[in-house]
């Protein structure tokens, strides 16, 4: 069970966590994988509405994706394009990165072994994940213009997707601390995020909400 006040705390991060951009054509998308298959999905819709003429699939297997995906995330998401009318000559796979900043910087080095001329990016993620992959992005890849997209859907969807409240909370709250934390590292750029935000945060934190944290003070 969740309180209402832990799930309105919880839209709250969903809605920050998402760009909110307005789609427009790029010179190519990059889908970011993961165990959501959905983000192949996604970024086939927006080939076929003519958003961009050349697709990266980056993402190697983790814990959550061995099983599911064992050729790796991105060969399962170019799979996927195919069997949905994705021209091969369209796609290309990046196979090795474990962690966002590698799936930007292992695209970036593919496109330019391929003598791809990149002026703007499509970032197509999980909903949650969009805010970080483009701070990740931005913090790469200067001079290339991002436009972050997801799967269109509602907080209360996507918890019916996944089964389990306690998981996507976990995650909105872990994607949170990262953003707070990264900066410092120097994996993102930094971003402004409203009192509002880390109240809700640090008040799931208090409600036990905290299995994806890293180690850190935010």
């Amino acid at each position: 069970m969740i309180s209402d006040q832990s799930w309105a705390d919880a839209q709250l991060l969903w809605d920050f966590h998402q760009m909110h951009h307005e789609l427009r054509p790029c010179s190519v998308a990059i889908g970011l994988g993961s165990h959501d298959l959905g983000v192949a999905e996604t970024t086939v819709d927006l080939y076929k509405r003519g958003m961009m003429p050349l697709i990266v699939f980056t993402g190697a297997t983790s814990p959550t994706t061995r099983e599911r995906m064992p050729q790796g995330e991105a060969v399962h998401y170019r799979e996927r394009a195919l069997e949905l009318g994705v021209p091969d000559s369209a796609v290309l796979v990046e196979p090795n990165a474990r962690n966002t900043g590698e799936n930007i910087s292992f695209s970036k080095a593919l496109l330019e072994e391929a003598g791809d001329d990149v002026s703007s990016v499509l970032l197509v993620s999980k909903p949650y994940e969009e805010r970080r992959a483009y701070a990740t992005a931005c913090k790469l890849w200067p001079g290339v213009e991002f436009v972050s997209a997801s799967t269109p859907m509602t907080f209360d969807d996507y918890v019916a997707s996944i089964g389990s409240v306690q998981l996507v909370v976990d995650m909105l709250v872990g994607a949170l601390q990262r953003l707070l934390l990264y900066p410092d590292q120097g994996f993102t750029i930094r971003q402004t995020v409203p009192d509002s935000v880390t109240e809700a945060y640090a008040r799931l934190c208090r409600a036990g909400f905290t299995s994806r944290l890293v180690a850190g003070d935010a």
